[in-house]
């Protein structure tokens, strides 16, 4: 199967109760830019926009089922403090309650965290991602949507076995436009990027 290069300019939001709340948007001009085909973007969002002809306008929801799944209260564990430890100090520069952290399971897997709160017995994270359990509704319009260039998907790949994939080393920047850093901000919890 052939693989796309998608650019998508987008207002998201999660639904509840029948109110919506802007949870992410793009600037038209810095669209979320994705190959198709390589997990970058939900299985779901991808389906909806990938026959999508440049121009066309989108408005669409996912159930939860669909996006990032049901909330489970078993993602929500409480560690101790002592795994926050770096130097004989506890990292209160990086762990507060409402930072994001990446942790290192037992296997070397890297995921993400929430930090809810912190008492003197432990830090307790959640570990669901942060719309699981939210119907999300996608507006937006197809910015671009061509055959993805061999020089582009050998970046990408590049860039998720551990290079990076032509975003000149900025990706920390968030000038990572081009389509090789999936989410435009390498990871750092867009929505629409795993």
């Amino acid at each position: 199967m052939e693989h796309q290069f998608l650019a998508v300019h987008y207002q998201l939001y999660s639904v509840k109760d029948g109110e919506r709340t802007l949870e992410e948007q793009t600037i038209r001009e810095h669209p979320f830019q994705f190959i198709s085909g390589f997990g970058v973007s939900l299985d779901a969002l991808e389906k909806q926009v990938l026959g999508m002809e440049k121009g066309t306008k989108f408005d669409f929801t996912l159930t939860p089922a669909e996006a990032f799944g049901e909330y489970d209260p078993e993602g929500v564990h409480k560690l101790a403090r002592e795994t926050f430890v770096i130097d004989g100090r506890f990292d209160a520069q990086n762990i507060y309650p409402g930072a994001i952290i990446t942790l290192t399971d037992g296997g070397e897997n890297q995921f993400m965290a929430h930090v809810l709160k912190i008492d003197n017995d432990g830090v307790t994270v959640d570990t669901n991602h942060p719309l699981a359990g939210k119907t999300l509704h996608f507006t937006g319009e197809m910015i671009e949507n061509r055959p993805a260039t061999e020089d582009e998907i050998n970046a990408l790949i590049k860039h998720i076995t551990g290079g990076c994939g032509g975003c000149g080393g900025g990706c920390n920047d968030g000038n990572c436009g081009d389509g090789n850093c999936g989410d435009g901000n390498c990871g750092n919890g867009n929505c629409c990027g795993r």
